[in-house]
């Protein structure tokens, strides 16, 4: 069984170059590469969305334009409306996450809608959509710019994708105690020479968060005799200024 087809984004009417981009951006980042323009104010292809899209030239490149709504969603079967509901309008509504479920059980072509960033999606635009597509929100504050619709959306998708995650790195293992307590009385030493521990009878108390301060991050071997060079480099500085 063929994989099913990702979904296409379609940005209607969107007001600036910048935001296309930034939308592009959201796409690429998540795998998704094929946009749709209904009607850009400012015309396309237009210069000032390259920088926005930071790298994501193939989903510009390849962006296509259409005049209406209905033209850019012609060959799509199943279509979703970012949008809350629209009164007069009663159809189905899905979370991100609901929505990434269908179109991959769906197999057809999938379009998701994004309305301008002032206004959102119209009515009318709405009305061609078979399915309301609706993010859980703070109803106090339910301003999303565009590209971050499209990131939470395409987020949702991506996690049936099989993308990259980011490389990890093993961390060194913990450094001996023996190390550490050789690292903590060089440190002592020296701040005994600076007579930094005063008043006198505050002496142990210091000398307990030091060492605390000290075990608590898990030094390793290398972190151990890295601060230790700088201990001795400190100390061969303030020997040669005596």
């Amino acid at each position: 069984m063929s994989a099913p087809p990702p979904p296409i984004i379609v940005l209607v009417r969107p007001q600036l170059a910048e935001n296309i981009g930034k939308a592009a951006r959201a796409m690429l980042n998540f795998g998704l590469t094929e946009m749709r323009l209904v009607s850009p104010r400012d015309g396309w292809p237009n210069p000032l969305a390259g920088p926005a899209a930071s790298g994501a030239d193939i989903v510009l490149e390849q962006a296509r334009v259409f005049e209406s709504v209905a033209d850019a969603v012609a060959d799509c079967a199943h279509v979703y409306a970012t949008t809350v509901r629209k009164r007069g309008v009663t159809k189905p509504v899905r979370t991100p996450e609901a929505a990434a479920l269908a179109i991959r059980s769906a197999g057809e072509r999938s379009a998701i809608l994004f309305g301008p960033e002032r206004s959102g999606l119209e009515t009318d635009d709405v009305a061609l959509a078979r399915t309301i597509l609706t993010v859980p929100i703070n109803p106090e504050f339910g301003s999303l710019n565009l590209a971050q619709a499209v990131i939470l959306i395409a987020y949702e998708w991506s996690k049936g994708e099989t993308l990259a995650s980011p490389p990890t790195t093993d961390l060194a293992p913990p450094a001996p105690h023996e190390e550490l307590e050789g690292m903590i009385g060089q440190l002592d030493r020296m701040l005994e020479e600076a007579h930094f521990f005063f008043p006198p009878d505050r002496t142990r108390t210091t000398k307990r968060t030091l060492r605390t301060l000290l075990t608590k991050p898990g030094w390793s071997s290398h972190e151990v005799r890295t601060l230790r060079g700088v201990l001795s480099a400190l100390a061969g500085a303030k020997a040669k200024r005596g």
